[in-house]
C-alpha cells in the first residue's frame, strides 16, 4: 500500500483510482473535453474489451472491489496513451507526460485564484501577491494547519 504526505495508508482501490483520475484530468489540461463513460468504454470495445459503467464508477471512486484484469488495465493505459505498467502497478512513478500536465495545471489552478484574490482585494502590493503566488505554489499545508471555521 502507499502511503499519504499524512502517513495514511492508501488501499490499492484508491491509489487505482487516484491514477484513473490524474489521467482523466491530464485530458482536460490537454485542452480536451473530459472524457465520458461512453468514449472509454467504445475505446475498450474497440480493443475486444467490456467495462460496465458500476465497474468503471467503482473504478474511479476506489470502492468496491479492487480491478486487477491485467488485460482491462492495459486496455485503459492504451486508451490514455501511457505505458500499462503505470496501471498494472509498476513503481506508481507517473508517466513523465502526466507528471508535466498535473505541474501545468497546478500552475493554471495557483494563477487563477492569484488573480481572483488581486481582485477582491483591490490595491494590494506586489510583494503581497507575491506571498500569495508562493503560498498557493507550494505543497499542501502541513498536517497541523487547522482550516479555518
Amino acid at each position: 500500500m502507499m502511503a499519504t504526505p499524512e502517513s495514511h495508508p492508501v488501499s490499492p482501490q484508491l491509489e487505482l483510482a487516484r491514477k484513473l483520475n490524474l489521467l482523466l484530468d491530464v485530458v482536460v489540461a490537454e485542452g480536451n473535453t473530459p472524457y465520458t463513460y461512453r468514449q472509454i468504454e467504445a475505446g475498450l470495445n474497440e480493443r475486444g474489451l467490456t467495462l460496465s459503467r458500476a465497474r468503471w464508477a467503482y473504478m474511479i471512486t476506489g470502492e468496491g472491489p479492487l480491478v486487477t484484469d491485467p488485460a482491462l488495465l492495459t486496455g485503459i493505459a492504451e486508451f490514455f496513451r501511457i505505458p500499462p505498467e503505470y496501471m498494472l502497478g509498476g513503481g506508481g512513478d507517473l508517466p513523465e507526460r502526466v507528471d508535466a500536465q498535473l505541474a501545468f495545471v497546478k500552475s493554471l489552478r495557483v494563477q487563477r485564484v492569484v488573480s481572483f484574490a488581486a481582485r477582491m482585494l483591490g490595491d494590494v502590493s506586489p510583494e503581497t501577491l507575491q506571498s500569495i503566488t508562493e503560498l498557493l505554489a507550494n505543497e499542501s499545508p502541513p498536517p497541523e494547519a487547522s482550516p479555518p471555521v
